[in-house]
């Protein structure tokens, strides 16, 4: 069993909740507006990170973060951008299995055409009225189980599948 943590629009703020929730990750995807470098030491503290490039990571530091990436974890493959509406490849011919992405701070779970599209909703600062969310992939023997944690309530968040 492979477990991988999904956490987006930090923008600078990485809550202890958010942390705690992370502990025992095999593998952490940052799906962007990450805020800065500071968070992805404090996520590579807790295991291997992949992320990319949010609209508002435009300082220097972030030259080195790319704007979408690909990554086999737990032998599944995960692409991750920041805004979905620029998903540049076809995910299911490229053979990916979940596509990770952020940006609406929206948690949303939605299968679609063979994949699975997960943006895990802000896990920073709150926006409107919208949740402070998490979410994590359990893969088990070929099967992906996505989950979305409302990191307020400790509950799972309304996801849409």
């Amino acid at each position: 069993m492979t477990r991988i943590g999904l956490i987006s629009d930090t923008h600078g703020l990485l809550r202890p909740e958010a942390l705690a929730f992370l502990k025992g990750c095999d593998h952490i995807v940052h799906g962007g507006d990450i805020g800065g470098p500071e968070v992805l030491a404090q996520l590579a503290a807790i295991a291997p990170v992949t992320a990319v490039r949010g609209n508002n990571d435009r300082k220097p530091w972030a030259d080195a973060v790319p704007d979408t990436d690909m990554v086999q974890v737990g032998g599944i493959f995960i692409y991750a951008l920041h805004i979905l509406d620029e998903l540049d490849i076809d995910a299911a011919a490229a053979g990916v299995q979940v596509v990770v992405s952020g940006h609406t701070h929206r948690p949303k779970i939605e299968p679609r055409g063979g994949v699975l599209y997960v943006n895990p909703g802000s896990a920073g600062p709150r926006r409107f009225s919208l949740p402070i969310s998490i979410g994590e992939l359990i893969v088990d023997a070929g099967t992906i189980q996505p989950r979305i944690v409302d990191l307020e309530t400790s509950r799972d968040a309304r996801v849409t599948r």
